[in-house]
């Protein structure tokens, strides 16, 4: 082969991410690692990519039980990630990996969680956060998948298991100031997010908590949350119906009667949404195999990935200095 028929063929297999870019990428200042569940002849998987769109790695592969959840603890060089499993059985499960990939071990074996989705790090603590959908509960155990338990339950029951408003989906932490937020998808019209402190009150249980407050309500179907804490902001992504749905939606942390603002439209069923607060940067996907990126305020919107099957869970970890 000739030397430049190498150099076309090079271009045309990076063709896909330059363009999606907008031409030559951006300088990386990070890594995002998502997760897809596997469609349209793409296998489900974890994978990772630098923040403007290059060097696209399929770390983890054949994953078939329906990945959700990802985060990644980047002193311990460790990727968690949930995998729903099957919504009408009992069967959900947290696997972790080296950063690389290697040694995949399930650390919440069968039936330890229903269908775990959204899942958050506290790394000060060594606790894993989750929501956990059919469930209708809130979870979090160790960081080796020990000491599971129920922070939150909305309801129990097959009956109640059937009510899109007993889901929970999304999931973020405010450590500092001791709470966690996690959303309720509903069935279209009828989602809300939720804050509660991440401990029980003494005297309380999961199922009869006192200091739950619902911050939104009434909107299409919230999914995965992020925040920016220094500015007290919450983002996430709405996979509900348009004009409020297929949406990036951002709205503060104490709202005070304040509206949600929609700051991207047109996602395909949006799910994952992580943020790089340093610089001003937000990550999202959806179930059309996309991941984008776009400046905290909305504007700067484009795809760095597409074609990737259908995706969820993603999250974003600086590159070391």
């Amino acid at each position: 082969m000739r030397p430049f028929q190498r150099t076309l063929l090079v271009l045309a297999a990076f063709a896909p991410i330059l363009f999606a870019a907008g031409g030559a990428p951006a300088p990386s200042h990070g890594r995002l690692f998502f997760l897809t569940l596997g469609s349209r002849g793409v296998q489900g998987s974890v994978r990772s990519v630098n923040d403007n769109g290059t060097d696209l790695k399929i770390l983890v592969p054949g994953q078939t039980a329906g990945p959700d959840g990802i985060v990644v603890d980047t002193s311990a060089k460790k990727i968690y990630w949930t995998n729903m499993g099957k919504p009408s059985v009992n069967d959900g499960t947290i696997l972790r990996a080296d950063i690389d990939g290697s040694n995949v071990t399930t650390i919440v074996p069968v039936a330890g969680t229903w269908t775990p989705k959204q899942l958050k790090l506290d790394a000060q603590h060594g606790k894993l956060y989750w929501s956990d959908r059919e469930g209708m509960r809130i979870m979090r155990s160790n960081l080796d998948g020990s000491n599971i338990e129920t922070l939150v339950e909305t309801a129990e029951g097959d009956t109640a298991r059937e009510d899109a408003r007993n889901w929970c989906v999304g999931m973020a932490l405010d450590v500092p100031s001791g709470k966690m937020y996690w959303s309720q998808k509903g069935s279209g019209g009828n989602g809300r997010i939720f804050r509660a402190n991440l401990e029980i009150p003494k005297g309380e249980d999961a199922a009869h908590r006192t200091d739950i407050e619902t911050l939104f309500d009434g909107l299409p179907e919230p999914i995965d949350l992020d925040l920016d804490l220094a500015n007290r902001m919450m983002y996430w992504a709405d996979r509900g119906d348009p004009p409020r749905g297929n949406t990036v939606n951002r709205a503060p942390m104490d709202p005070h009667d304040a509206a949600p603002q929609i700051l991207v439209t047109g996602l395909k069923e949006g799910i994952g949404m992580a943020l790089d607060v340093k610089d001003g940067r937000m990550f999202y996907t959806d179930l059309g195999g996309n991941v984008y990126s776009a400046n905290m305020d909305g504007t700067g919107a484009k795809v760095l990935l597409s074609g990737q099957g259908a995706l969820t869970g993603i999250t974003w970890v600086p590159l070391p200095n």
